[in-house]
């Protein structure tokens, strides 16, 4: 049984399986081919210009399931009657700071101050990619957001607070544990990672997946992963999924046991049970690998017999059994 809540050794959570996680060693071994290789990792141009028309807020969605994908994992999920914003990143870098670090690649789709109400903030670790400060503390202080409950992983709510988020409204879960945000159960699920906002800082706070389980639809949002056995028990304890998210760029063979790649994304989907339709997340916004910007996305469309929902950043989409969403924003 893989699905058991999360241990530390002392004051670092561990993995639930055992994790290679790089360090110094990995910066040397990276230095020559981020420093003479070919890959275009950055696109020469800004896609897009992306636009979201916050008026389409004002009408539920038909299918009862709707996703709004600004990029890399930011989204915003509207299910059985339930706001959730996941990892919300809109500052311009993912890094401590917004003068150096990597830079998105193209402007967020909708304006913060565009949001419609929001039910509930899922922050599934604190990494700057999907824990952006500048975000946060708009957003905390936000009248779309009034009502609006923080729900995270152990440890991860006292940055929260740091960033203006009133702790009476932060809820934080250790694997296995879940929450209600109305008619919707958020379950914190294990996942292959780790935390930390600086290389001294890692492994302090718990990283997780989750399972958003509604009256009628059923959302699985992977967030950052290596592959693991517990994808199997997850997808029989807590599927069949309606939609699969998982993460499939910033990857590369170095770190392989934290992160997925487009390839693992596609096993992952199968050991889940392959129901429903997969969501590839985590690209397509910041350079934070060694490969090209486009390869992960090129290498699941490859993949066939595969049923893959990937719309235009910022398009508001249905999601709807057996249709399959297959933009090609990035060629």
């Amino acid at each position: 049984m893989a699905l058991l809540p999360a241990k530390r050794d002392g004051s670092r959570y561990i993995n639930p399986v055992p994790t290679k996680v790089g360090g110094l060693s990995l910066m040397f071994k990276m230095g020559p081919r981020f420093f003479f290789g070919a890959a275009a990792r950055s696109p020469r141009q800004s896609p897009g210009p992306f636009h979201t028309d916050p008026r389409v807020y004002a009408t539920s969605p038909q299918s009862g399931l709707r996703i709004t994908w600004f990029g890399h994992s930011s989204c915003l999920v509207e299910i059985d009657g339930v706001r959730i914003l996941i990892d919300p990143i809109w500052d311009q870098r993912a890094g401590p700071t917004q003068w150096a670090g990597p830079k998105r690649f193209f402007p967020p789709p909708l304006a913060l101050d565009d949001l419609p109400a929001i039910d509930a903030v899922l922050i599934s670790h604190d990494h700057y990619d999907h824990l952006g400060a500048g975000t946060v503390k708009r957003l905390a202080q936000m009248d779309a957001l009034r009502q609006a409950r923080w729900i995270t992983a152990l440890g991860v709510g006292a940055i929260l607070k740091r960033l203006g988020v009133d702790p009476s409204r932060c809820t934080e879960l250790n694997w296995t544990e879940k929450v209600k945000v109305g008619s919707l159960a958020i379950s914190a699920l294990p996942a292959r990672h780790f935390s930390g906002r600086s290389l001294f800082g890692r492994f302090k706070t718990l990283w997780a997946s989750f399972a958003l389980t509604g009256v009628a639809h059923r959302v699985y949002y992977g967030a950052d992963s290596g592959e693991w056995y517990g994808f199997r028990d997850m997808g029989e304890n807590f599927g069949p999924f309606d939609l699969t998210m998982l993460e499939i760029g910033a990857s590369d063979p170095l770190w392989a046991d934290v992160h997925l790649g487009p390839e693992g994304a596609v096993r992952s989907f199968r050991a889940l049970g392959g129901h429903g339709l997969l969501m590839p997340i985590h690209w397509g916004l910041f350079d934070l690998a060694l490969h090209h910007w486009k390869q992960p996305i090129e290498s699941v469309f490859a993949v066939k017999s595969l049923n893959l929902w990937s719309p235009e950043p910022g398009t508001p989409s249905e999601v709807v059994q057996g249709q399959e969403i297959r933009s090609e924003w990035w060629r």
